[in-house]
């Protein structure tokens, strides 16, 4: 544990790449399997059974410590995390608090990580009421100081640290001498910590593993457009195609089964049943990336995004949803074929096996897989027309594919494009604000926003929420005015005067009953703070309804 929560502090401290890498690969090196395993787990951030809830936490603190509740609200609303809220309020109380004992293992010193994760923290779990709050201060009062934040995070299950897995792949590809393709690979489909696995992720290549396994391979991710830089090239070099509006996916039959990856790496099968019928026609050994996309037989055009999120999340679809929501595979390429990898082949002879391949598929409902429909750039002039004309086809835009490009891992520049359409916009004015988290917690960062409604007398209407789009500066600014305008308080959120005013950009809009405005829009971000407008100039609800028919 000492170990661990050496390293955690130490990732806090600094920023740089290389010395992050540096702190990783000492650490790897330096642990037994079983706790680098866990270490990994824990770093990879996946959400882990949840052993105790942070308001359970906050309650033991409030009740055994006599900290009034008002107070841990205030804390936590500066603070913004429950866990590291009891690990600065608990000093000032552990003297008033008298010692304890309960059913916890005994804790000796110099644990190891796997020890705490596998036998002393799960029996926390299993304790209820009094025997619950027993242990965990008899947990507070026994571990040191500088180890409290590290184990109320891991109690709590939400464990986040500024390390990417691409950075945490690269360094254990540096300790143990692996290479890192290899170790993003095998850390597809999740990983579960225990020693053996760990020792099964730093062996060399074997040659025969993937074809042995239901995961999926890591995904090639394009980057937006470098026009510029583009148009270096030939246009004729270039593969053209819609970037569809679904969820991108795996599909994936090997021997023993088929498989439904998502790129958030999950099993989505239980979602998609017609997806998995299908995917059993398949030859054995076939692995297609595409869009999981709602599209009903016959349309030239899919569905609309929220009638895909239906399906999302349902571990059973009823035949009405099935109809409702008919779901097809847009194949855009071609990973593994016979059995064979062949991501390493130009993405032209990938394509021509692709169409090979779902040319000799027979099924009754054949629809549900189509290959993506593409061409090669004849001028770089024809470009934008394209992406314009992916409006008609329900697109997001285009994607640019250089004819001679194998499939990669992650987002790597330069053979990749994705050119979207821009944004759709509304003003809407500033209603509510709440503060962010870790190093933000401070600040007001999280905003809800308005829309006039089209009343006789017009109010706002609460539309969209927004978390990015303004920098360091304009947040300063923007937490100074919001401090100075607060109207209302509710724990850590405020209501504002009405009166600033913020272009809204988003990817697309459709009616929604679970919304009071009546519309939900996705990924809205802020495109600029509209200082040149009043809020009575904001956007109307009716103005935001008459996008969805644009």
């Amino acid at each position: 544990m000492q170990a661990f929560q050496a390293l955690f502090h130490q990732l806090d401290q600094v920023t740089g790449t290389r010395a992050k890498v540096s702190l990783l690969v000492e650490h790897f090196r330096s642990v037994p399997a079983a706790d680098a395993a866990w270490s990994l787990a824990l770093l990879l951030g996946k959400r882990r059974r949840r052993l105790i809830t942070g308001r359970r936490l906050r309650t033991i603190l409030e009740q055994r410590g006599g900290i009034p509740e008002w107070l841990v609200d205030e804390c936590h609303g500066q603070v913004g995390d429950s866990a590291e809220t009891i690990t600065l309020l608990w000093p000032a109380v552990r003297d008033k608090v008298d010692p304890v004992t309960s059913d916890l293992p005994h804790i000796p010193e110099h644990q190891p990580l796997h020890w705490w994760m596998e036998i002393l923290l799960p029996s926390i779990s299993r304790l209820k009421d009094d025997d619950e709050a027993n242990a965990v201060l008899e947990l507070w009062q026994t571990v040191p100081k500088n180890q409290h934040f590290v184990i109320n995070k891991l109690l709590t299950g939400g464990f986040r640290v500024g390390v990417s897995t691409g950075l945490i792949s690269r360094a254990i590809a540096e300790a143990f001498a692996v290479e890192i393709e290899l170790v993003v690979q095998r850390l597809m489909g999740g990983f579960d910590p225990t020693a053996e696995n760990f020792q099964q992720l730093i062996l060399p290549a074997n040659a025969e593993e993937q074809q042995s396994k239901s995961t999926p391979y890591p995904f090639f991710l394009a980057s937006p457009i470098d026009l510029r830089r583009l148009q270096e090239s030939e246009p004729k070099n270039w593969l053209v195609e819609w970037k569809w509006d679904g969820i991108r996916g795996q599909l994936i039959h090997r021997g023993h089964g088929t498989f439904l990856w998502s790129r958030g790496e999950e099993l989505v099968n239980d979602s998609f049943p017609e997806l998995i019928s299908i995917g059993e026609a398949l030859p054995d050994g076939t692995v297609l990336d595409g869009e999981v996309i709602c599209w009903k037989e016959g349309d030239s055009t899919p569905l609309g995004f929220d009638q895909l999120q239906r399906r999302l999340g349902r571990k059973q679809v009823g035949n009405l949803l099935k109809r409702e929501c008919p779901m097809r595979f847009v194949a855009y390429d071609l990973l593994e074929h016979n059995g064979q990898d062949i991501r390493h082949e130009p993405i032209s002879e990938r394509q021509l096996k692709l169409s090979e391949l779902i040319r000799s598929l027979t099924h009754p409902e054949q629809w549900r897989i189509q290959q993506s429909q593409h061409w090669q750039l004849k001028a770089w002039e024809e470009l934008d027309q394209q992406r314009q004309e992916a409006k008609t086809k329900h697109a997001e835009g285009v994607m640019l594919k250089h004819c001679s490009s194998p499939y990669l891992a992650g987002r790597k520049r330069g053979t990749w494009w994705k050119y979207k359409l821009d944004p759709m916009h509304l003003d809407a004015v500033l209603l509510y604000a709440q503060a962010g988290h870790g190093r933000r917690a401070n600040l007001f960062t999280d905003y809800t926003f308005g829309l006039w409604n089209d009343a006789e007398k017009p109010e706002l209407v609460t539309f969209a929420k927004a978390y990015s789009g303004l920098d360091n500066e304009e947040i300063l600014e923007l937490d100074r005015w919001i401090r100075k305008n607060t109207l209302q308080r509710f724990g850590p959120t405020r209501s504002v005067r009405p009166e600033q005013v913020f272009e809204l950009g988003f990817e697309g809009i459709h009616p929604s009953k679970r919304h009071k405005a009546g519309v939900a829009v996705r990924f809205p971000r802020i495109l600029r703070w509209r200082k040149d407008k009043p809020a009575q100039e904001g956007n109307c609800l009716s103005e935001a309804k008459q996008l969805m028919n644009n």
